[in-house]
């Protein structure tokens, strides 16, 4: 039976497939603006944040990255909404593969493999996108308390190829094992903090917090391939969609959880060195490991 939450989410992507593409990004500007200028949510977080990571850097920076990072994460939110409506058609016009050669060497193999990622640019769309046209993805995710938000949300998110496993459920695990067999690609996020019973004590930007060390056991365990993956937009109105050649373990495998998480935790430090103004400085990442 379909939820009201499933129900407006359908009504909302139908509507929205009317606007133009670049309505995202200006409805993102404006959104972003209301939060981080007039609202102020969590503005003190992400400046520190961004001093943590770029101790030193003038105001008139932090502002730039801030603002920048709060239009990508809003507009994030509207790309979602696109998602049931995505073609191949669009993606040929609008998305750009970085590192071809590597995704085509993951479809050829055709094996369930591991993807690293980070809330950095579009991240559902992409995985859509990448869903349609090389790899079958399957999200690792928390969901929504708030039934209605939660229908709402994951009844965007669903509309496409891309599968989602609860990150706390207590058979997660077997879905996780089961979607490798299907010969998927499961992605871990894992640049928030995550504290204990499903996070180990590791660093980040040198700094000790949490991360959750699901991916360290599932690639231990089964010794599958992890390949980074992250997106962002470029000034063009172009969807970059990126993957990296897959993260040398073989001197890790044998090594504890927190060895293998930290190692994940230096591939996402290059990506948001490199990409500052995409990532998400809004969550408080750098929390005490003990709370």
């Amino acid at each position: 039976m379909e939820t009201s939450g499933n129900l407006f989410s359908r009504v909302m992507a139908f509507l929205w497939n009317f606007f133009p593409w670049r309505m995202n990004y200006y409805f993102a500007k404006i959104l972003a603006f209301v939060w981080i200028d007039i609202f102020r949510i969590r503005r003190e977080v992400i400046y520190s944040n961004i001093e943590r990571v770029f101790p030193g850097m003038s105001d008139e920076k932090k502002r730039l990255i801030a603002k920048k990072s709060m239009i990508a994460l809003c507009r994030s939110f509207y790309d979602v909404m696109r998602i049931p409506y995505l073609t191949d058609a669009w993606i040929s016009q609008n998305v750009i593969f970085e590192n071809p050669e590597i995704f085509k060497k993951i479809k050829e193999q055709n094996e369930g493999i591991f993807f690293l990622s980070l809330h950095l640019g579009s991240g559902d769309l992409a995985a859509a996108v990448v869903s349609r046209t090389y790899k079958p993805i399957t999200i690792i995710s928390k969901r929504f308390v708030n039934r209605f938000l939660d229908a709402f949300w994951f009844g965007l998110r669903e509309r496409s190829q891309t599968l989602f496993i609860n990150a706390h459920a207590k058979n997660n695990a077997f879905e996780i094992l089961a979607a490798l067999k299907k010969k998927r690609g499961v992605a871990f996020v894992l640049d928030q903090f995550m504290g204990k019973p499903y996070g180990v004590e590791t660093q980040f930007f040198g700094v000790p917090t949490g991360t959750a060390y699901g991916l360290a056991l599932f690639s231990k365990k089964t010794e599958r391939p992890v390949y980074p993956l992250y997106t962002y937009w470029d000034d063009s109105y172009k969807l970059h969609v990126v993957v990296d050649e897959a993260i040398d373990l073989s001197r890790e495998l044998s090594e504890t959880n927190e060895v293998i998480t930290n190692k994940f935790n230096a591939v996402l430090e290059k990506i948001i060195l490199k990409h500052p103004e995409h990532w998400m400085w809004v969550h408080k990442r750098w929390k005490t490991f003990n709370d």
